[in-house]
């Protein structure tokens, strides 16, 4: 280790304990101050002859920075003195939160933890943190590593919610003291990282995104393509990480996820014991977390100015090196296993290095952090920055802004003073530049020139985009339909080993990194860590029958002579065992079920499979499915479910680019501080800057990553894969696709949509569709922006926060590309023409026609409006959620036509007098109209007339409602009764949904 990077880890130990971790709870409180407990023992352990003058110097630095860049300049009196008793908190007495996105409060009540036991737990918790050489000194590197990965998870149970949540500053707590110290550290390295300490922040993006992933035929694609390009991303992290740490990178954050961890533990030696309580060291299957494409294509970090440009040519290198080191390898094993000598002039070399030149696409922007400081007062000299905006901002920009105007100088207004500025105060306009420059940067693309005038043989079969890889050229002029006994490259491969690819397939480079990274990825990125996983494909068949499959089982999985004769087909005809949705497997194997209805359970949808042409005539009957539909009771289920989930206006929400997304100033500082300024400041400048919007702030940058790795690292798989029958395709940030049992359908949107934004979900819609209060929206507890879950809490996104998601309901056999084009319309309209806030049911009958259904998630405004100027929300566990839903609406319905009494053709009768509805009519009268009429046909058909009024009442209002004022209420109440009727059909219906417990 160089002088220099031992300097940088030793700047980060010192900005790691600058300011103790406890200290809003020994604020005020501790006789030794907040730095004489816990900050003076572990200088002591870790800087045993003092802390050098030049690290000192560099964390002082930071500090001010980090204190300038996270929190709101806060105004005192000349008279105050340094510390003004009304400017104090006692956060022990008076412990308030504040929710860095929403602005929400959580007022704590208060905190019975004594001064001396606190610090006394942090002191023990930090110095077990300590690595240590063989010789017993601490290691810098390591010990940094260890402070920044565990600092923030304290063992003790009484203090661990708190302990994650706890204030940087207690007059300003809507960011956390980890935060802060994230900051510090990232500064402090950066100044000793260079002779000349000036920091930058970088932007990288990696691409192409959307067209990779889609080029898809199975949902092993679809893993794949978001998987590998998750990798692909934390490749080009790693250099970053491995240089200035983990805490230089702001976004995304890399606390908890998977593969920095096994990087942490594995590469830069962190004590593996650290890791024994981690899901990813224990989980077997692909389950496992290592198995989330967590990471996003783009970073922002924390760097150097002047090793800017050298540090994102290193990315690039490192990540296209990583595609081609990747693809050379998967090469190799097609070329044994087709018994073909791996000879450096066979064509398919040249092929793959023509195809991946320029793979990923890799763009970067950088602004320099501080610009050159004026004589005399201190305050950063921004002119070279407004050049540098003006081409983006003009005039305007942060630069041109109430906040700057009041901060750029120190301010000397009637008898107040602000505190001096330093760059840090510069972030927001440093960012929005960035991020100008980003886009600019990302516009202009260079297309890699093709050697020999291009390709010249037919394409790949997935992506149709360029030649398949041989070893011959001469069989790139066979066509597709000539291949099938030609000894090309893949046949012969695929015939000696058939979990390379799918048969009769021929493929391209990129293609061929897509189909073969699931197995790549567990054989040699995880065997070689002695990671022992196995990962399981779910059909979309499978997926389909499983909803058929746990209706047997709650039957209690009657075998009789058909259950044994099946079994016996399948042993005879060699089925293997199909992948259950992981929820089903659970009940299987914790139910009171023999061996016998186990193994047939996973037989059972191999076995229809195999007895099918589905693949060549979809209209082919399965010679088994008479045996089948005898067994269960019922014609098994063929459709399956598709959901892709997006958060909305992310853009905004990153760079606070309108009112909807700002917090005013004010709303930062605790509720005594607020109410204590009314008699303090008075004046038209202080008000102005008290109401101005809160400045974009890394810290906030921090809490919008940390929420979405919350809501895609844990919450989206413990929704769709224990909570449903259902298999996570990906969860990156903001973006969800999962597949799911038509059955469990609505209760997945509706949980995925809550668990984003940490929103609680009324018991009454939670029993209209099938989830049980008591147990499901209990295990796992949504409000107030957070969720607890297994005793963990994480913070999400905030009530303001939206999300838009599209599904699709489609045959099993429908081709999957069709399917995801459908969807991400799905998706488009919802965010179109459901006005974002909403979901979007596309149903594609196997007979023709497709239903298209769009509804917002909530009848109020989906977007926040302008919060500046207005008080906070007061403190609640709970606040908005998801009441008078039209997802209520919907399931509602499905639970009536599923029931007992009422006959689904309520809904075909409707149907068809919905055409005749009056062209115009006043909207009371027409309400009154639709409502009598569909009670009196829901009543005709079965239902009760409380039943029948309180639906039909419910869906005329839906109609009618002024969020749905572009769509006919006729097309409204005929799409809602179509997708209604469709899901409440006997073998699919949700209405005896088995809760948690019964699994």
């Amino acid at each position: 280790m160089t002088d220099t990077s031992q300097n940088i880890w030793l700047a980060k130990l010192a900005a790691w304990t600058h300011d103790p971790a406890e200290k809003a709870l020994v604020l005020l409180r501790d006789p030794a101050g907040h730095e004489g407990g816990t900050v003076r023992a572990l200088q002591r352990a870790l800087f045993p002859n003092g802390l050098p003058k030049p690290l000192a110097a560099h964390v002082k630095r930071a500090d001010h920075w980090a204190s300038a860049a996270d929190r709101p300049q806060f105004p005192r009196s000349d008279k105050d003195g340094r510390y003004a008793a009304w400017t104090q908190v006692r956060f022990d007495q008076q412990p308030v939160l504040i929710h860095p996105l929403s602005g929400t409060r959580f007022d704590l009540k208060t905190l019975d933890i004594g001064a001396a036991q606190i610090r006394s737990l942090s002191t023990d918790h930090f110095q077990q943190l300590i690595e240590r050489n063989a010789d017993g000194r601490p290691d810098a590197r390591r010990t940094a590593l260890a402070f920044w990965r565990f600092g923030p998870e304290l063992g003790a149970d009484a203090l661990r919610a708190l302990w994650q949540l706890l204030p940087a500053d207690t007059r300003i707590p809507d960011h956390t003291i980890w935060t802060h110290l994230d900051l510090s550290a990232a500064f402090a390295s950066s100044f000793a990282a260079d002779a000349d300490p000036n920091p930058a922040l970088l932007s990288i993006a990696f691409g192409p995104v959307q067209d990779f992933i889609a080029q898809a035929r199975t949902t092993s694609d679809l893993w794949a393509g978001s998987h590998l390009l998750s990798r692909i991303a934390w490749e080009g992290l790693k250099v970053l990480c491995a240089r200035l740490g983990p805490d230089a990178v702001i976004f995304p954050q890399l606390r908890g996820v998977p593969l920095v961890d096994l990087w942490l533990r594995d590469e830069m030696g962190v004590n593996a014991k650290r890791f024994l309580d981690c899901e990813w060291t224990g989980q077997r299957t692909d389950a496992n977390p290592l198995f989330a494409a967590a990471l996003p294509n783009k970073l922002v970090a924390i760097v150097p100015a002047g090793q800017a440009q050298e540090l994102a040519e290193a990315v690039t290198r490192a990540v296209r090196d990583f595609v081609r080191g990747t693809a050379q390898g998967m090469l190799a094993d097609l070329l044994e296993a087709a018994g073909i000598a791996n000879h450096p002039e066979l064509p398919c070399h040249a092929q793959l290095a023509a195809q991946l030149d320029g793979f990923p696409e890799v763009h970067w922007a950088a602004v320099p952090f501080a610009p050159l400081v004026k004589e005399g007062d201190g305050a950063p000299d921004t002119t070279e920055l407004a050049k540098a905006g003006a081409p983006f901002f003009g005039e305007g920009g942060f630069l041109a802004g109430p906040a700057w105007q009041r901060l750029q100088k120190p301010l000397e207004l009637e008898g107040t003073r602000f505190y001096r500025p330093n760059a840090g105060v510069l972030y927001p306009a440093l960012y929005a530049l960035l991020d100008r420059v980003a886009a600019s940067a990302k516009s202009v693309r260079t297309a890699p020139q093709r050697p020999n005038g291009g390709e010249q043989g037919y394409r790949c079969d997935l992506t149709g985009e360029a030649e398949w890889l041989t070893h011959d050229r001469a069989h790139l002029a066979i066509p597709k339909g000539e291949r099938k006994n030609v000894d090309t490259l893949w046949n012969r491969a695929i015939n000696q080993r058939p979990s390379l690819s799918r048969k009769d397939e021929h493929l391209s480079a990129l293609a061929m990194l897509k189909r073969m990274w699931p197995r790549r990825f567990v054989e040699h990125e995880l065997g070689k860590c002695d990671i022992d996983v196995r990962r399981f494909v779910v059909s979309t068949h499978t997926l389909a029958v499983s909803t058929s499959l746990e209706r047997w089982l709650e039957q209690g999985a009657p075998m009789g002579r058909i259950g044994e004769q099946l079994l016996a087909k399948a042993k005879a005809e060699a089925i293997d065992a199909a992948a259950l949705p992981r929820r089903l497997m659970k009940r299987l194997f914790a139910g009171p079920y023999s061996d016998k209805q186990r193994e047939l359970a996973r037989l059972l949808p191999a076995l229809m499979e195999a007895g099918s042409s589905l693949k060549d005539d979809p209209e082919a009957e399965n010679r088994h499915e008479r045996d089948v539909r005898a067994l269960l009771d019922d014609k098994p289920e063929a459709y399956y479910a598709l959901i892709l989930l997006d958060g909305d206006r992310m853009g905004a929400w990153i760079s606070g680019g309108s009112e909807a997304h700002q917090l005013p100033t004010r709303d930062t500082f605790h509720p005594q501080i607020r109410e204590r300024m009314k008699a303090h400041f008075t004046g038209p400048e202080h008000v102005a800057y008290l109401d101005a919007a809160r400045a974009v702030s890394p810290s906030r940058h921090m809490a919008i990553s940390s929420a979405l790795n919350s809501f895609a690292l844990t919450l989206a798989q413990d929704i769709v894969e224990n909570r449903c029958k259902g298999k996570l395709i990906y969860a990156g940030g903001d973006d969800v696709m999962a597949l799911v049992a038509v059955d469990d359908l609505l209760a997945c949107l509706t949980l995925l949509r809550a668990a984003y934004g940490g929103l609680p979900i009324p018991d009454a819609l939670g029993r209209t569709l099938g989830l049980d209060p008591e147990v499901e929206l209990r295990s796992l507890r949504l409000g107030g922006g957070h969720a607890l879950l297994d005793g963990k809490l994480l913070r999400l996104m905030g009530e303001h926060a939206t999300a838009s998601a599209g599904a699709v309901i489609a045959h099993h056999s429908a081709p999957l590309g069709a399917v995801l084009r459908t969807l991400r319309e799905a998706e488009k309209r919802a965010k179109g023409k459901g006005g974002r806030d909403a979901f979007a049911i596309t149903l594609l009958k196997r007979g023709g026609g497709a239903t298209e259904l769009t509804l917002p998630w909530r009848l109020d405004n989906p977007e926040p409006a302008a919060r500046t100027g207005q008080p906070a929300p007061e403190d609640k566990s709970s606040g908005p959620d998801l009441n008078h839903s039209p997802m209520g609406v919907l399931a509602g319905l499905t639970t009536l036509f599923a029931g007992d009494d009422t006959s689904r053709k309520a809904a075909y009768v409707t149907q068809g007098w919905m055409p005749h509805l009056p062209a115009q009519m006043d909207k009371t009268a027409l309400h009154e109209l639709l409502a009598r009429n569909l009670a009196h046909r829901f009543k005709r058909q079965g239902a009760s007339d409380a039943q029948g009024n309180e639906q039909g009442d419910k869906l005329a209002t839906l109609a009618l409602h002024p969020r749905l004022t572009d769509t006919d209420p006729a097309e409204v109440i005929t799409d809602v009764l179509a997708v209604a009727e469709f899901l409440a059909r006997e073998s699919r219906a949700f209405k005896n949904r088995p809760t948690l417990q019964e699994r």
